[in-house]
């Protein structure tokens, strides 16, 4: 690898320090969606080697068993396949897209695991990314231990089987999908891989989207004995679009600062001290969305800067390394300040360098993605519509995406997408909110709560807005004149008992 290649193809490669580092947006995000996340989850967290490739042809040829008259020889059926293929394709399937109407596929809601073998991969053709790799990622950046990210991870796996707990059309399709089951993995707690992580000390100092995924994926598994297996998917559906989303914004805002910091100090500014940096530049200091305002254009932007800031960092490395300057790390708020350090010592001689030429040649060479029309740029802008309500081909059915965080603003085909929360995100994030909580708490706490992850909402609004409408009509608030805003919120779901056994044992 070499600062010539970089420049060549500056997204396919990365200085090693960089590829390693926590900060580095992998895997690569691309199109997802909520069923997306949830099936990608569930072949990480129990199905060994199976690739997203494999989810492909296996959805194929189950798709294609599934339409014959008789079962395959050998395998011991429950009910009769014209039954099985109504099932599938009434009951379990997934609404298609306008842009999907005209393809044939199995799109199947992941109620139970082994539907994540034949459906839920973002990709019909060629190699997809995984997300089931970023929601791993989150789940060790957010947590306070790898001993803690482990003990989460089995829970996630114990929520996510099929279990006695759980209602019987749950424990049916269990049966009848392992009965089907061909040349496919078991499924068993895969173990957590290792990957790019932040200092355990360094985490208790920071605020970063991942940090709040992990305590409400942890209230989420808490709620799931108070509703059906269906209800409690779509809560961490919700959970896993606003975490894995923001966690990606957070990242790009991180890459963009740090780059800006560069620049600063190129022109002659100081150095932050370590603990300015971890707040100004690691934490998540400002929002990236507001309520009831446009998120596209505001993605759109973030992606642009993230893409201009790894280019710089890149550069920076890779020039920082002719200069004999080897930065082996950036894995910790302690190594950005190393590398600034270098920056500040160095500056003369980077002045004299045609390091900002070659930034400005590679930027200008990479607009189309840098704008985001093209490439990574694009796939980033992608992967945040996880957040938009589902689009159905079919118009009957254009209200099965109830947990949503962005919707568009009027029925208009152009119209804008605006951050909204639907009735089940609505629910999932006042249980999320209120998790430790025992009575009502005011609804200033729900604006500290979604801050967290860098999403604006005005707590003098929320009474006359579309969010105070949808809190009282879920029966979430009670009115109180002593309350901010004059309304306080209620805990939808009794699950502080279940929470004070964990934390006892």
């Amino acid at each position: 690898m070499s600062l010539e290649r970089f420049i060549l193809d500056p997204w396919k490669m990365s200085h090693d320090a960089y590829d390693i580092s926590p900060f580095h947006i992998r895997p690569a995000p691309e199109y997802a969606t909520a069923e997306v996340l949830v099936a990608s989850l569930y072949r990480s967290l129990g199905f060994e080697n199976y690739s997203e490739t494999d989810v492909i042809n296996a959805g194929r040829e189950f798709d294609r068993a599934s339409k014959q008259e008789r079962p395959a020889p050998k395998v011991q059926v429950g009910v009769r396949n014209d039954t099985w293929r109504t099932v599938l394709h009434n009951v379990l399937e997934s609404p298609k897209q306008p842009n999907q109407s005209s393809k044939r596929f199995l799109q199947l809601t992941p109620m139970v695991p082994d539907i994540a073998l034949y459906s839920g991969t973002p990709r019909l053709s060629g190699n997809s990314w995984n997300a089931g790799v970023l929601i791993q990622r989150m789940v060790q950046l957010g947590s306070d231990s790898n001993q803690a990210a482990d003990e989460l991870w089995n829970r996630m796996f114990e929520a996510l089987s099929v279990g006695e707990g759980d209602d019987i059309w749950a424990r049916w399709l269990r049966e009848e999908f392992e009965r089907r089951k061909k040349n496919c993995p078991a499924w068993k707690l895969q173990p957590m891989k290792i990957g790019p992580n932040l200092p355990d000390a360094e985490k208790l100092q920071l605020a970063f989207p991942a940090r709040q995924f992990v305590r409400d994926v942890d209230a989420i598994l808490a709620a799931k004995s108070c509703m059906t297996r269906r209800q409690w998917i779509t809560l961490l559906e919700s959970v896993l679009r606003l975490g894995s989303v923001t966690h990606v914004l957070w990242l790009c805002d991180v890459n963009h600062k740090l780059w800006e910091q560069v620049h600063k100090i190129l022109n002659g500014g100081n150095l932050l001290t370590q603990k300015d940096l971890q707040e100004q530049i690691v934490s998540c200091e400002r929002p990236y969305l507001a309520y009831g305002n446009p998120a596209t254009a505001i993605v759109r932007d973030y992606a642009s800067r993230y893409l201009v800031g790894r280019i710089g960092i890149n550069l920076l490395l890779w020039n920082l390394e002719k200069m004999g300057i080897s930065i082996k790390s950036l894995s910790s708020c302690s190594d950005l300040h190393k590398l600034l350090s270098e920056v500040v010592v160095r500056r003369a001689d980077l002045q004299q360098t045609d390091f900002l030429t070659q930034f400005e040649m590679v930027r200008d060479e990479h607009l189309r993605t840098i704008a985001c029309k093209k490439g990574i740029g694009s796939h980033l802008v992608e992967f945040a519509s996880t957040l938009g309500q589902r689009q159905t081909a079919n118009e009957s059915l254009r209200g099965y995406d109830q947990g949503y965080l962005v919707r568009k603003r009027s029925d208009h085909k152009s119209a804008p997408w605006i951050v909204s929360f639907g009735p089940v995100a609505v629910l999932a994030l006042v249980h999320c909110c209120l998790r430790e909580a025992v009575g009502p708490r005011s609804v200033q706490r729900l604006c500290e709560y979604l801050s967290k992850y860098g999403i604006d909402v005005d707590c003098a609004d929320i009474a006359k807005s579309e969010l105070g409408r949808k809190l009282r009509m879920l029966g979430l608030v009670l009115d109180s004149p002593d309350a901010e805003s004059g309304m306080l919120l209620v805990p939808p779901f009794n699950t502080t008992s279940i929470l004070e056994r964990r934390s006892k044992s």
